[in-house]
């Protein structure tokens, strides 16, 4: 399955989301974003990480809130939906968003 493509409802705009996406973990606390797409993990460990924040809601979409940043490195309290989740980085930065 792939996670790189736009969700149709945003086709439209792919040119001028170009310019204005970036990564979940760029969000500050208390910013919030709509998740647009979620770009494969590339890792060889087996696990496909993609497919799992799709699993917890991190769908094209969805809205999200940066709740909380950690210490530089550590994890990050994410709101999405009505459920609050803790990201490693590596996960966050997976996410592309349009922040709000």
């Amino acid at each position: 399955m792939m996670f790189s493509s736009v969700h149709p409802a945003y086709a439209h705009h792919t040119m001028t989301l170009a310019s204005t996406l970036t990564t979940l973990d760029a969000l500050k606390a208390g910013q919030s974003g709509i998740v647009i797409h979620l770009a494969p993990s590339g890792g060889s460990d087996g696990i496909d990480v993609p497919r799992r924040l799709m699993e917890l809601g991190f769908v094209p979409g969805e809205r999200i809130r940066m709740l909380k940043r950690g210490l530089p490195g550590g994890p990050l309290a994410v709101k999405v939906g009505q459920s609050t989740f803790a990201l490693r980085r590596f996960e966050a930065a997976l996410v592309s968003i349009k922040p709000e």
